[in-house]
């Protein structure tokens, strides 16, 4: 395998394009084992209690300036709780105005 280094990429317009820094789906049902389906950039996922977890970065961001993009399974929504960290984001799922553990849960961050 090979690794590409580069600075900035661009479109053929010279428009820069962002690329996503993590991304994750887990399962926020969880008991035992591992929660995480699939990742990038992710370490671990931290239950903080119902509907409520940490998603933990394996390489930090250079700040906490970034933008999370998040989707629950079934049409229940998660938001993200400020203020983001280097280290990890946390986020929360909810349905009918409470806190929620969702079956499928994504995340991505963009930086």
């Amino acid at each position: 395998m090979s690794t590409l280094k580069v600075d900035t990429i661009q479109d053929t317009n010279a428009v820069e394009m962002y690329l996503c820094k993590a991304w994750v789906n887990f399962d926020g049902t969880w008991t035992s084992g591992d929660p995480i389906r699939g990742d990038g950039n992710v370490s671990s996922i931290t239950d903080n209690g119902t509907g409520d977890y940490t998603v933990n970065f394996t390489t930090a961001m250079p700040d906490a300036n970034y933008s999370t993009v998040c989707g629950g399974y079934g049409g229940n929504p998660c938001t993200v709780a400020f203020p983001p960290t280097t280290s990890g984001v946390n986020v929360i799922s909810f349905y009918s105005g409470s806190y929620y553990d969702v079956a499928q849960v994504t995340i991505a961050v963009f930086r």
